[in-house]
């Protein structure tokens, strides 16, 4: 197939871009680099730098949708650059695609539309509460897909990640403001940072520190693979996508100075605001459904991973 990614330059778009092509598909990335990179692009891409707007759809049979703002702190402060590129860029992008006969998209969506779940493993059918605009503006593009679909015949997926990690051959996190875990732990171990923050071990988790559910980037990816095989007119899918699974933070960092033989200082300090204790999926509708499966699923490849393509 002739597909599209957008935010192909990005760490989870540039690795579904490099298992798209080694499956055999024609692929374009647009990026317009504001946070991708470049050289994360896979060769063998066709790579247009530029804005969503100017999606380049001609001749493209479906497209995988990455491009998006993604940090929650700054959603709080700058609310309105979150609608107008979450939602307001994907309308655009929407829009182009009916326009050129584009019947097909698999979104990246988020965990954060659940905002703080009241159980877990979370299923795609708990309350959509999200807390922040990161979180509310992925949600209104869950919302347009669900009309498209009904209106128009697009056939969408939407697939809610919770926390990804690891690396797949070259690619791997590379932010300019990192907010995530592992990687923030391992830049201490790689001689980056002083020390890790804990915020809060006072939680009602058996370390008293928060649980998260990690996925593999190798193994979300594979998920977009099927799910743009199920892509189906007039129908919108949503799909959780995690491992499972929960592992603390204080785990976390344990495994970490395990993986690096590293100490790695952590500092705890008091609970950050709207953290819940508890976040894991359930991906049994996808493993149902589709048949995907978590491959790489221990905590200690997911960090080996990492560590081996950040050093």
């Amino acid at each position: 197939m002739r597909l599209l990614v957008t935010g192909g330059a990005g760490y989870i778009g540039s690795v579904v871009a490099a298992q798209l092509l080694e499956a055999g598909h024609d692929v374009t990335v647009l990026d317009d680099l504001s946070t991708g990179h470049a050289d994360a692009v896979p060769a063998g891409a066709r790579f247009v730098e530029g804005d969503i707007a100017e999606a380049p759809l001609d001749g493209v049979e479906a497209v995988l949708h990455f491009a998006a703002k993604s940090l929650v702190g700054e959603s709080v402060e700058f609310p309105e650059r979150y609608w107008a590129n979450n939602l307001g860029g994907t309308l655009k992008l929407l829009d182009a695609m009916r326009a050129a006969g584009v019947d097909r998209i698999v979104f990246s969506s988020t965990a954060a539309v659940y905002g703080n779940p009241e159980s877990s493993p979370i299923l795609e059918s708990a309350p959509t509460r999200p807390v922040n605009p990161y979180g509310a503006s992925k949600l209104a593009v869950d919302t347009a897909l669900t009309t498209f679909a009904a209106l128009y015949g697009l056939g969408a997926v939407s697939l809610r990640y919770f926390n990804v990690g690891g690396a797949y051959q070259t690619f791997r996190e590379r932010h300019a403001i990192e907010t995530h875990l592992i990687p923030n732990v391992l830049k201490v171990a790689a001689g980056e940072k002083q020390d890790v923050s804990i915020f809060g071990t006072d939680y009602p988790t058996p370390d008293g520190t928060c649980v998260r559910d990690y996925i593999h980037v190798a193994d979300l990816a594979q998920a977009h693979l099927l799910a743009l095989q199920a892509c189906t007119p007039g129908e919108h899918r949503v799909y959780n996508l995690g491992n499972g699974t929960g592992f603390s933070v204080k785990q976390v960092v344990e495994v970490c100075r395990e993986v690096t033989g590293h100490p790695i200082p952590a500092v705890v300090g008091p609970r950050r605001e709207g953290d819940p204790a508890i976040l894991v999926a359930s991906s049994d509708k996808i493993q149902r459904e589709l048949g995907w499966k978590p491959v790489h699923s221990s905590i200690e490849e997911i960090v080996r991973d990492a560590w081996t393509a950040l050093v």
